[in-house]
């Protein structure tokens, strides 16, 4: 359309006099007797519609394909007004300050997710934007929240570039793959796929044809980035069997340490391996028990030197700064090494039997640190039980573990009514002030003994008279992780003790604050659960 009634230029014009003001400039086409502002306004209004009405319109955008179905059903009304609170309370949402008794909502968050994916429920479509903020804002949330969310959160996140992470954390970016008995669309997408597709194909075949999957990498190995090499080994962890064997001795000897530091990892997972073998020859020559002695006692001599062989097999010949190179050797031997391997080498003791000698010229903390580290890699609990001794030793450190850091991760290898137990126990006997770590191995609800330990332990501290806030992390655990019926139990807890003399200022009110916040979140949980309970037929 051509308009022309209007000078060209003229809208730069009108901006110009409106931004200079009326009195300094005169607007274009003011009649003799107009006021000037009004002249402006009328001269803005159709030059608005003369541009309306001579703009062209734009090509249509392409509509974009609707989101996959989502079969699941849905939320029961009430699990999902409750989603939408647990949403809202969002960090920075609020207006902050004290907590009071009221819950942390958010801290919630994950433990509903959890729930309502147990039930395979999917989500109000209205919710998602503000699930996906969420998850976005917390990186410990993404897998539950994409799970619950589904395939329209992954349909949103190519529309939207603040929620792309949710493509990044599905493999593949959400795209379908090939099924693996279709050879010619798997060696396509093998052969020209993004590498995202790849690790995603490779994935997935792993999970359901370990041995397909081997041979699929196999084929194009040579030619990969070291940085993707690593990464396609890497995938071999799911499935690890004795066949895989011969790929990573292969992988062994290639140019990246980074690639032969996994691969040998790998094989010292296989107690039947080759490297496992040879592992446990090297180590077997450096530690002997000494029948010479007042007492059966270990003797080490650790290696004196990183041959070739060692390199070749994952031990890094250069140690971190401040760490002597024979400890550091030995210790990468130790750890790779079977531990089966040692009741055998140590005149049939058993584990128990072995971490209870004495170990000579200063050598026990490195080799127990060793056998910590095999332990939790190999998944073996007799060595985990006799490493991390009884709970109520004297020494909270246990006869085998340097660190608390060590002793959950072999609390981690126990079953979990096993382990809730040891931790029940190490609570009576050193209290909280060292088991915040130790906790949090432990599985959701609390198992029975354990839930009284803490508790109990808390109404200790409180009647000590100290402030509630040392053990504020141990109590946000109890929040979310004590069973709710516990509730019943706490509420003689929740009103203000009398003080005993030496009680900190105001300690008793604020822990009766924190018990009733306690009792209020687990019964808070109780009703998450209940809301999430699919009604029993009738």
């Amino acid at each position: 359309m051509n308009t022309t009634s209007a000078p060209e230029g003229s809208w730069e014009e009108l901006v110009t006099v409106a931004l200079l003001g009326t009195d300094r400039r005169t607007p274009p086409g003011c009649r003799p007797g107009q006021e000037a502002p009004t002249a402006l306004l009328d001269a803005a209004a159709v030059e608005t519609l003369r541009r309306r009405a001579g703009m062209q319109p734009a090509r249509a955008a392409t509509r974009p394909e609707p989101s996959a179905p989502d079969p699941r059903p849905p939320l029961p009304p009430a699990a999902a007004h409750r989603l939408t609170l647990l949403l809202t309370d969002r960090p920075g949402t609020g207006g902050g300050g004290r907590r009071g008794t009221a819950p942390d909502l958010m801290e919630l968050l994950p433990q509903w997710l959890t729930l309502a994916n147990a039930h395979g429920f999917a989500p109000p479509p209205q919710a998602l934007p503000a699930l996906l903020d969420a998850a976005r804002g917390r990186t410990d949330l993404r897998p539950a929240a994409l799970t619950f969310a589904g395939p329209r959160a992954l349909w949103l996140a190519r529309l939207n570039p603040d929620w792309r992470f949710a493509l990044r954390s599905t493999p593949g970016g959400g795209a379908a793959l090939p099924d693996p008995a279709e050879p010619e669309r798997v060696q396509q997408l093998w052969q020209e796929g993004l590498f995202a597709e790849r690790v995603a194909l490779l994935t997935a075949m792993r999970t359901r044809q370990p041995a397909a999957a081997r041979e699929l990498l196999a084929t194009t190995w040579t030619t990969e980035r070291a940085e993707d090499r690593l990464m396609f080994l890497d995938s071999l962890r799911s499935g690890l069997c004795a066949a895989d064997e011969p790929f990573l001795e292969r992988a062994l000897a290639d140019r990246s340490r980074n690639v032969r530091a996994t691969a040998a990892e790998l094989l010292s997972a296989l107690p039947e391996s080759a490297l496992a073998g040879r592992m446990a020859a090297r180590a077997g020559s450096c530690v002997a028990v000494d029948r010479t002695r007042g007492a059966p006692t270990i003797v080490v001599e650790a290696p004196h030197e990183c041959d070739a062989g060692m390199e070749r097999d994952g031990v890094v010949p250069k140690p971190p700064a401040g760490r002597g190179e024979r400890s550091w050797w030995l210790g990468q031997l130790v750890d790779a090494t079977p531990l089966a391997t040692w009741p055998r080498r140590l005149g049939g003791r058993t584990p128990e039997d072995i971490v209870a000698l004495p170990v000579a010229d200063d050598w026990q903390s490195e080799l127990h640190a060793a056998w910590c580290r095999a332990a939790v890699r190999q998944r073996d609990p007799g060595w985990s039980r006799a490493l991390l001794g009884a709970p109520s030793a004297p020494e909270a450190g246990g006869p085998g573990a340097v660190s608390l850091a060590e002793r959950s991760k072999l609390l981690a290898t126990l079953g979990s009514a096993e382990r809730a137990e040891w931790v029940a126990g190490f609570i009576g006997t050193h209290g909280l002030s060292e088991a915040f770590q130790l906790l949090g191995v432990c599985a959701v609800p609390w198992a029975g003994p354990l839930g009284r330990a803490v508790v109990d332990a808390l109404n200790i501290a409180r009647d000590a008279g100290s402030y509630p806030w040392s053990f504020s992390g141990v109590m946000g655990l109890a929040e979310r992780c004590l069973d709710p019926a516990e509730a019943v139990r706490l509420e003689g807890l929740t009103g203000v003790p009398e003080e005993p003399e030496n009680a900190a200022p105001g300690a008793g009110s604020y822990w009766a604050e924190a018990f009733q916040r306690l009792v209020t979140t687990l019964r808070l949980r109780a009703t998450m659960t209940r809301e999430l309970t699919p009604p029993q037929p009738t």
